[in-house]
């Protein structure tokens, strides 16, 4: 028999989706798009942008759905605002916001320049910051709504060679945890994503630069398609969940610091410690080669 997606969760809602033309982003537009979702996006990239959107609109299971996108930049606060006013028009209220833009830069920190992390936090928190700060007053008002954070693993546990990148998704975790309190009074849902390393063009951007060691410690992690990803992050929707995590990896991490709290440290130490042991011996091994 076929499905009623009129009786989907996620039928007629209107989600707004920052970083929307590719990883994470695109992945949720295009399953809220398959299950009856109305979706704008939001991005830098118009070209990028454009093709997403048009591909969306071909995917279409409703005449009744909505379908657009703004290009912006979400860390300038202007033109955050604009693209929520765009949405807000187009849709008549938003009831799903999806904070997906981001950038990483990893590296050593005494080699990364001080821009670098002005952007990470530009970008990563402030985006996330300036789009909240635009949906929230009306979802308020509405007493309904649903913002959702997507912040990362390095957001739960500080790893090597993400100074710059993890303190932004820390910072996103600390202001997700004080609007969940202050929101919760007025009926608006607020959830916070930590994806592990998943198949993204930032991954495939970063691998590049990472510190040897950083590499060390993410070899043995699984790497997750963003179609995972985003499943996991609407079925936590769905389920009005605050913390939405997807694997193994993740769900220990996150019991590993908020249980084992110092523990944790001596325990990450070894993992450290065998990554610069074999940092020394590929530099030894090279220099008998030279």
């Amino acid at each position: 028999m076929a499905r009623d997606i009129r009786k989907d969760f996620f039928f007629g809602k209107k989600a707004l989706i920052t970083g929307g033309s590719s990883g994470i982003g695109l992945a949720l537009a295009r399953q809220l798009v398959a299950r009856g979702a109305g979706v704008w996006l939001v991005a830098r990239d118009e070209v990028k942008l454009s093709a997403a959107c048009k591909e969306l609109k071909a995917a279409a299971v409703d005449p009744s759905q909505t379908i657009g996108s703004t290009q912006a930049d979400v860390s300038v606060e202007s033109q955050a605002n604009a693209a929520v006013d765009q949405a807000t028009r187009a849709f008549g209220s938003l009831d799903l916001v999806f904070n997906s833009a981001g950038v990483t830069y990893p590296g050593y920190f005494q080699d990364l320049p001080g821009d670098i992390f002005r952007q990470m936090m530009e970008i990563n928190y402030f985006g996330t910051l300036h789009v909240a700060r635009a949906v929230v007053p009306e979802m308020i008002r509405r007493g309904k709504g649903h913002l959702i954070n997507i912040s990362s693993l390095v957001g739960i546990i500080a790893t090597f060679g993400y100074s710059a990148y993890g303190a932004s998704k820390w910072a996103i975790r600390g202001l997700t945890d004080t609007l969940r309190y202050e929101l919760k009074q007025h009926g608006v849902r607020v959830s916070i994503a930590f994806p592990p390393d998943t198949d993204t063009p930032q991954l495939a951007f970063e691998e590049p630069i990472k510190p040897f060691e950083t590499k060390v410690l993410a070899s043995t992690n699984k790497v997750f398609h963003p179609d995972t990803v985003a499943r996991d992050i609407l079925r936590g929707v769905e389920s009005n969940r605050y913390i939405i995590l997807t694997g193994f990896e993740s769900g220990l991490f996150y019991w590993l610091t908020n249980l084992a709290g110092p523990l944790q440290y001596p325990i990450i130490d070894l993992f450290v410690s065998d990554a610069i042991r074999k940092k020394k011996k590929a530099a030894e091994k090279q220099a008998g080669r030279v």
